[in-house]
């Protein structure tokens, strides 16, 4: 036995999710990503989402709807007649003709212990307030944004020092093996819902560009979940004067340190701990605007940061 299944999903997050469904022995009988995106230096070449590539190197339907406004998607829709939709990180609000056109629904994988981050940047969201734990749920959609009922949970730690990208690749296998075992309980009719709680919402909005820029004069723990929380994209940063020019270098990894000073100081050049509002905090991955990610000692071998230098 086996589902016909829908997936959704664009990013990298998604395809251990999808592949995993298959290798499960599901049937996918379509997949949904977003349309293929300008890419490349100029913005000229257009290139498909990683789900997108995935799905067609293993000989998937793909289809790249803008929205399912027009009735034409929303027929097609239904006319895979699916057993369920599952969706992760698919990257658009689907309207209720779309949560109704399989016979079981649609079942979401979010990146968070709901009801807390719900929305678009769990992930990002969790490292930077300082959680100790995040997980992956699945939940049945609804017309809410990430307010179904809740399916199944599985917890994830976080640790001090982990990155987003390193939670991200974390939870991404999480995803996979979550799905694959509520989609089991689907099929077997033992797939329990559970309504989320009224209180402990909390929503993780998108992350802006005002956010990215390092600000020395909060906490220096929360300068160090900032920085890690933004690596490995977009990066949180900060300015130096190099030849005389302001030139942004994004700070990829960090850690705790001693010492205190004016906000902002270089304590030491050799290490690169820099003074917060509270605390101190060393950079130990860093990266220039074209270069390559480089630990800190290789970082000040070509473009030495003397102490007393401030960054802002």
């Amino acid at each position: 036995m086996s589902l016909r299944i829908i997936f959704m999903g664009t990013p990298d997050f998604s395809v251990p999710v999808m592949e995993a469904l298959a290798d499960a022995g599901h049937e996918i009988v379509a997949v949904y990503t977003q349309p293929p995106r300008p890419a490349g230096r100029r913005g000229l070449e257009l290139v498909p989402s990683p789900v997108h590539k995935a799905a067609e190197a293993r000989g998937f339907t793909v289809l790249n709807p803008l929205n399912f406004k027009a009735e034409e998607d929303r027929s097609r829709f239904r006319a895979f007649d699916a057993d369920v939709a599952v969706v992760v990180a698919y990257g658009l609000l689907l309207p209720e003709a779309i949560l109704q056109g399989t016979k079981l629904g649609c079942y979401n994988g979010h990146a968070s212990l709901l009801p807390r981050w719900r929305g678009a940047a769990p992930i990002q969201r969790a490292i930077m307030a300082g959680d100790a734990k995040t997980g992956m749920m699945v939940m049945k959609m609804d017309k809410g944004l990430d307010t179904g009922a809740i399916a199944l949970t599985r917890e994830v730690s976080i640790t001090d020092e982990m990155t987003a990208g390193e939670l991200h690749d974390a939870l991404s296998q999480v995803a996979a093996s979550s799905m694959v075992e509520a989609m089991a309980k689907l099929e077997a009719g033992d797939l329990p819902l559970t309504p989320q709680p009224d209180d402990g919402v909390v929503y993780a909005a998108k992350i802006s560009k005002d956010e990215t820029r390092i600000d020395f004069s909060l906490a220096a723990r929360d300068v160090h979940n900032r920085i890690r929380g933004l690596s490995p994209f977009p990066g949180a940063w900060f300015e130096l004067i190099v030849n005389g020019k302001p030139e942004r270098v994004k700070v990829l990894a960090s850690r705790l340190a001693s010492g205190s000073g004016a906000i902002g100081t270089v304590l030491s050049g050799t290490g690169l701990v820099i003074a917060c509002g509270e605390g101190a905090v060393e950079l130990t991955r860093l990266q220039k605007a074209g270069g390559k990610p480089l630990k800190a000692t290789d970082f000040l071998r070509g473009t030495p940061i003397e102490t007393g230098t401030v960054l802002s």
